[in-house]
C-alpha cells in the first residue's frame, strides 16, 4: 500500500490498526501516524501561514495537541480531518495570541499581491502556491479552509468568528486576487 493510501485510509471514520493502537496509548504506533500525516499537516500550515518555520512550529504542535487530546477523538470522523481540525485551531489561536490584527485593504485599493514583472514563458508552470502564500492573511485562510480543505462557509464562519458574508465575500476576494496574480 503507497503512502497516500495509507494516509487515505485514515481519513475514514473507521480507525485502521495503527490508529487504534495510538488511542490505546501506543506511543510508537502514533509515531506512525505522524509519519504518515505530517506531510499534510504541514502543507495545510504552511498554506495557512504562507511561513515555513511558522508552519513547521505549528506541525509539531499540531501533533503534541493531538497526542495529548487522543482520549477525546470519537471517530466520528476520520482521523486526518480530526488533526486537520486541530492544525487549524492552532494557526488561528496563534494568530489571536500574538494579538495580531489583520487591516484588510478594500477591493478598489492597492492589491496585497505581487505581479510578476513579465509574463511567463509560454509552458512554464504557473505557481499556484505562491501566489495563494502572497494573498492577504484573511482571504487566504478563507481560501485555503473552502477551496483546498472544502469547509463550507458557515464552518469556516464559526471557526474564524466571523460572519458567512464575510467568508463568501474574503473567498471572492481571494479567487479575484488569484486570477489577476496568474494572468
Amino acid at each position: 500500500m503507497g503512502a497516500y493510501a495509507i494516509a487515505e485510509s485514515l481519513d475514514r471514520p473507521q480507525p485502521d490498526d495503527t490508529l487504534r493502537k495510538a488511542l490505546a496509548g501506543d506511543l510508537q504506533a502514533f509515531e506512525q501516524l505522524y509519519r504518515r500525516l505530517v506531510g499534510r499537516v504541514y502543507a495545510l500550515c504552511l498554506r495557512m501561514t504562507a511561513d515555513p518555520a511558522l508552519a513547521q512550529d505549528h506541525t509539531q504542535e499540531t501533533f503534541i495537541r493531538a497526542w495529548r487530546a487522543l482520549g477525546t477523538y470519537r471517530g466520528e470522523t476520520g482521523f486526518s480531518a480530526w488533526l486537520r481540525r486541530i492544525a487549524i485551531n492552532v494557526v488561528l489561536g496563534d494568530r489571536r495570541t500574538r494579538g495580531r490584527r489583520i487591516r484588510e485593504r478594500p477591493l478598489d485599493g492597492p492589491l496585497a499581491v505581487e505581479y510578476p514583472t513579465h509574463a511567463p514563458a509560454p509552458g512554464s508552470a504557473i505557481d499556484l502556491e505562491r501566489a495563494v502564500s502572497r494573498l492577504p492573511p484573511r482571504a487566504r485562510e478563507v481560501f485555503v479552509l473552502h477551496d483546498v480543505e472544502g469547509y463550507r462557509h458557515g464552518e469556516i464562519a464559526e471557526v474564524l468568528g466571523v460572519s458567512s458574508g464575510t467568508s463568501k465575500s474574503q473567498l471572492h476576494r481571494a479567487r479575484k486576487l488569484l486570477r489577476e496574480a496568474l494572468r
